[in-house]
């Protein structure tokens, strides 16, 4: 099963909030580029097809003891999304993964207990138990459905050399206290006009290369997540192309799509 990359086409920071991590309004998209999953029973647990993995071996334990069974599957991981660049990868690793083993259980969690599962994983991981654009609040898990524009191409750019930090490390040096509602209310706004372009500026990242996009047709542009990677939205593919090209030599492109 795919399990699709995302990008967050707007992500407002706010206040840290009771439980230590800080207030979020992000606009969650979900585009073709994927992983690909496959899951079986087996004996043991085991997740192969990628050495670094935690998250799809943790999201198994977890529907394991919810369950109250013995973890038996055989997972196996096909990464074609980039690692540590803001496109959500193992969040959606582990999602689809939870999905295929509650599909195999004699009794199948309901989907409000999977996703409290999801969220225990992390912010991301139940956006990609939904469909379509999402709107995410709180730490970004309380999510809203939304009807957004899908006509245009997503080009990524992931510099050569550029090195995530962590997100906890990112979101520990955020120092941007004032004019959340602002930004808030700016972000709104362009939802309801279904504007893309005038939603607001990532408040955890920005590069140099979303304004190269930008001078290279693109009707939007910006770090997605925590970053590394940015992003690119175009009307037209000759020119999503052209930009990709333009960008090939210092660093990886993938040309894609939003996905519902």
């Amino acid at each position: 099963m795919n399990a699709h990359a995302k990008i967050n086409l707007a992500l407002v920071v706010g206040p840290i909030r009771a439980d230590g991590k800080h207030e979020v309004v992000t606009v969650l998209q979900r585009i073709d580029l994927a992983d690909e999953i496959t899951l079986e029973s087996a004996n043991e647990l085991a997740v192969t097809g990628f050495d670094a993995d935690t998250i799809v071996r943790a999201a198994l334990e977890s529907l394991a003891a919810a369950a109250g069974i013995e973890p038996r599957w055989r997972a196996r991981i096909e990464k074609r999304i980039p690692v540590a660049a803001g496109l959500g990868g193992g969040s959606s690793d582990a999602a689809t993964a939870l999905r295929l083993a509650n599909e195999t259980l004699a009794d199948p969690l309901p989907n409000e207990r999977l996703r409290g599962l999801a969220a225990a994983l992390g912010a991301d991981v139940p956006f990609f138990l939904s469909h379509g654009s999402q709107l995410g609040t709180g730490d970004g898990s309380t999510l809203e459905r939304l009807e957004l524009p899908l006509d245009y191409t997503v080009v990524l750019f992931l510099p050569h050399g550029a090195v995530k930090a962590s997100t906890a490390a990112v979101y520990s040096a955020f120092d941007r206290e004032t004019g959340f509602d602002k930004r808030c209310a700016e972000l709104r706004r362009a939802l309801k006009a279904g504007d893309l372009a005038a939603l607001p500026a990532n408040d955890l990242a920005s590069s140099r290369f979303a304004f190269e996009l930008m001078d290279l047709g693109a009707f939007r542009a910006d770090v997605t997540g925590a970053g590394p990677a940015v992003y690119g939205l175009f009307r037209d593919i000759s020119a999503a192309q052209s930009a990709a090209a333009a960008l090939e030599p210092r660093g990886g492109t993938w040309i894609t799509r939003p996905s519902w």
